[in-house]
């Protein structure tokens, strides 16, 4: 990733070199009038990567492109990688956090295994030094992850509406 931004080696791994991982396990009943329901409202995650695994063959899972929901095929044996917020401050914006959500089926189960990768709380984040320019001004604050999740954490899913500018 670094190469990928150019900016200066190892500048962001550092906010990485203690990462903690916490897991959830999502069970989405089937539901005989799924147009009344969703099964989680539109958010993003906080946290700079989301590793999923679609356990059932059951679609369910939406990401927001272009302002509208497109259904992300289950593949077997296969993980879905979200691009989350911590990434999208420290790239300044450049990789951005998914926005996603949940529906449920009416006649099956669904069935999903999220792995949540992010920063230690007493981290910093903040859009990488490289990345402000005169160009490209600093998007969000810089905070502690603790303050971030703080923050997060105090208000319901609404889409991205947490992430500070």
């Amino acid at each position: 990733m670094e190469k990928a931004l150019k900016v200066v080696p190892n500048e962001m791994l550092e906010v990485f070199d203690d990462i903690s991982q916490t897991m959830r396990m999502n069970y989405y009943p089937p539901c005989p009038h799924p147009e009344n329901v969703i099964g989680l409202n539109p958010h993003s995650d906080a946290a700079a990567l989301t590793i999923l695994l679609q356990a059932s063959d059951v679609e369910g899972l939406q990401i927001k492109k272009d302002g509208q929901w497109i259904p992300i095929k289950p593949l077997n044996n296969a993980f879905v990688i979200n691009v989350e917020d911590i990434l999208e401050i420290l790239t300044n914006g450049i990789y951005r956090g998914i926005e996603h959500r949940a529906t449920v089926n009416s006649k099956k189960e669904r069935i999903s295994i999220a792995s949540f990768h992010k920063p230690q709380m007493s981290k910093v984040i903040g859009p990488t030094p490289t990345l402000v320019t005169p160009e490209t001004p600093a998007l969000f604050k810089t905070l502690t992850v603790e303050d971030y999740y703080k923050a997060y954490f105090s208000r319901y899913l609404q889409g991205k509406s947490c992430l500070i500018l």
